[in-house]
């Protein structure tokens, strides 16, 4: 048998990958599955995106590109940052890589050392701690309640930062909550960090497009330009842009990090897809008129959802403000029975809809909440009628 190292091994497989494994191979034996689980919209990538890649294409950028990304993209990632955020980089300050998850990886791998410590509010995205393992940091799991909205509050924090903390990372808004931190709720994480300097920040702004209603998105370093230097942005084009199969993201920050982030995605991918990287350039130049078509989509599909699975889920109370997923608390059905098998936990609850009634969503154990489930509702309005009254049937049948 080959042997394999013990970091891989301690490396928990995404659940959220397995899953929607899971439900693919269900569809492919002649199931019905309606897939809730992964986080992709339904939308395809838009059109004018699609041809600025086929003309990339057609002119011959098939080659490599600087390894940190093109000069014209990472211009224009410059150019956004401050016209949305007014938040002054230099090109050399920017990398694009093979989405998100990519730099997140790059930025621990780089900088995080033997015992240091990493806060990761929870509920979390399924591979910030794994990440944080793989690096050989340790996660320090922030319990945020659903009472404040699943957000760390700044006594939390202050709790939890030592003098190993080299991390903290926020997301918002958030991903499995939709949660999203207001101006003065950053504000007020603000004054904690500024008394701890050895403490950097990852903001994962993945979802910031994806906003509901008067709700306005923040980065924290626009909230507190004097913590500039100590925090990485983290965003990319596959959420709110429907190019997740594009793989392309990006990261502000620090010179020294980010030279740092460069020199490992230099040894490990190269640079992005030359042609991702076109489209990524079409997209932040294009008309964006479509976000908001998208979005205001997006909004009712969640009051669609949300107005059907209330009757059954007794503590399912908040309307996500952003991304598109809900975070549903089922502890009301857990230690009962369906057709005679106990549910002992949310990972039984969610595999009995999916082996039962074809609807795949994701168990909360895997964001590190346990007695919820994740539902993405970036689908048809078809499709989601259909599952929540699925979803109503499977749990009126719980005893």
């Amino acid at each position: 048998m080959m042997k394999l190292s013990k970091k891989i091994i301690d490396i928990e497989p995404s659940s959220t990958v397995i899953l929607g494994q899971k439900a693919r191979e269900l569809i492919s034996s002649g199931k019905e599955v309606i897939q809730l689980g992964e986080g992709e919209p339904d939308f395809n990538t838009p059109d004018h995106i699609i041809e600025a890649s086929y003309k990339a294409m057609k002119r011959g950028e098939t080659k490599y590109t600087n390894v940190a990304g093109t000069q014209e993209l990472r211009n224009e990632i410059k150019k956004y940052l401050k016209n949305e955020h007014q938040l002054i980089y230099q090109e050399d300050q920017i990398v694009v890589g093979n989405g998100g998850k990519q730099l997140i990886f790059n930025a621990l791998l780089a900088s995080i050392d033997p015992e240091d410590e990493v806060i990761i509010p929870t509920p979390y995205w399924v591979s910030y701690p794994q990440i944080v393992n793989f690096a050989g940091g340790k996660s320090i799991l922030a319990n945020c309640t659903e009472s404040n909205d699943f957000k760390i509050s700044p006594k939390l924090l202050e709790k939890l930062i030592n003098k190993k903390t080299l991390w903290l990372i926020l997301n918002s808004p958030g991903n499995p909550t939709g949660s999203v931190y207001s101006k003065q709720e950053l504000h007020d994480l603000a004054i904690v960090l500024r008394n701890h300097t050895n403490v950097n920040i990852i903001c994962d702004d993945i979802y910031s497009k994806i906003i509901y209603g008067n709700e306005k998105f923040f980065t924290l370093a626009e909230v507190a330009p004097d913590l500039i230097d100590r925090i990485l942005i983290i965003n990319g084009l596959s959420k709110a842009y429907a190019m997740t199969g594009w793989r392309i993201g990006y990261a502000a920050g620090n010179l020294s990090l980010i030279k740092a982030m460069i020199k490992l995605q230099g040894q490990s991918t190269t640079n992005a897809s030359s042609v991702s990287q076109a489209a990524a350039l079409a997209a932040l130049t294009g008309d964006m008129k479509f976000l908001d078509d998208w979005n205001e989509k997006y909004r009712q599909r969640r009051d669609l959802t949300f107005n059907i699975l209330k009757k059954s889920f007794p503590d399912f109370n908040i309307k996500p403000m952003g991304a598109f997923y809900h975070f549903i608390n089922c502890e009301y059905y857990l230690g009962k029975n369906f057709k005679n098998k106990k549910i002992h936990n949310d990972m039984d609850f969610c595999k009995y809809l999916l082996e039962y009634f074809g609807i795949s969503v994701v168990p909360g154990t895997a964001f590190g909440c346990n007695g919820y489930f994740r539902l993405c509702y970036a689908k048809s309005e078809t499709d989601l009628q259909i599952a929540c009254k699925k979803i109503n049937q499977f749990v009126s049948l719980i005893k």
